[in-house]
């Protein structure tokens, strides 16, 4: 297993050693300007947004909108993202993202010695799609195991960051109990989810099985929506409250490793 440094990843999520074209670069940064934009933007907010030339950002938008990436209201002037990229992001695999993340998940599982999976949010649930365990150690699997949320410190981290009325629509009324540590009560869920967004991460103490323990991260897209989590657990007994606390740190930490490879 390759085992990279903290100033690899860095680099990875850098895109160190690519070259680039500086047109298609320009036409990037403005769809993805468009993208993270909370409200439609103008071609001069997005051309100021990007630093690009006014002239230059509409050349660049009128060929994104000829190929239906972007879309402009006639009326407005402004611009939304196009149909035309939804055939693209269709494309993506879970594979593409397994591959791109996998050497941070690898570091991760290396630095705290415990498995480390990654799930991606679909349709307002959670997909595990890859795991990467300790050496010498044999961890069941998680990959296709579909886990409650409001019991798991994976599960908790993306409901931190739905809005409410989401967060509404796929608990359960009835929050079934697992172990003595399952939190069934909504308010005192509400209030963990609370502080799940101010610290950056969640923890599970025995809360869906009694000898497994861990802590998980979200990786979040400009709009503060739930891409992707990483989590990071193991056996109970070696895990105990104030570890599990120092493990939601590393996993926040290549969270944001894992947004920066994916911008």
């Amino acid at each position: 297993m390759d085992r990279g440094t903290g100033s690899d990843a860095a680099g990875l999520a850098a895109g160190a050693g690519y070259q680039r074209i500086q047109a298609v670069d320009r036409a990037v940064a403005l769809l993805k300007s468009v993208a993270d934009a909370t409200t439609p933007p103008t071609v001069l907010e997005l051309a100021q947004a990007c630093g690009i030339n006014r002239s230059t950002a509409w050349r660049l938008l009128r060929t994104l909108e000829y190929h239906g990436l972007v879309d402009r209201d006639p009326i407005t002037q402004r611009y939304t993202i196009g149909y035309g990229a939804i055939s693209v992001a269709a494309a993506v695999t879970d594979d593409v993202l397994v591959r791109r993340v996998r050497p941070l998940i690898e570091q991760l599982a290396f630095r705290t010695n415990e498995s480390v999976t990654l799930a991606v949010a679909k349709r307002f649930n959670l997909v595990y799609v890859d795991q990467v365990d300790p050496p010498e150690l044999i961890m069941p699997s998680w990959l296709g195991r579909a886990l409650p949320l409001h019991a798991t410190s994976g599960g908790k981290v993306f409901l931190a960051w739905l809005r409410p009325d989401e967060r509404e629509a796929i608990l359960p009324k009835e929050l079934p109990r697992y172990t003595d540590q399952t939190i069934t009560d909504r308010r005192e869920l509400d209030r963990e989810l609370d502080s799940i967004r101010q610290t950056g991460y969640a923890i599970c103490e025995r809360e869906y099985e009694e000898f497994s323990s861990g802590a998980s991260a979200a990786v979040l897209s400009s709009r503060q929506a739930p891409m992707a989590v990483i989590n990071v657990w193991g056996p109970a007994p070696r895990n105990p409250l104030s570890r599990l606390h120092e493990i939601g740190i590393e996993a926040a930490e290549t969270a944001k490793l894992v947004r920066a490879l994916l911008d």
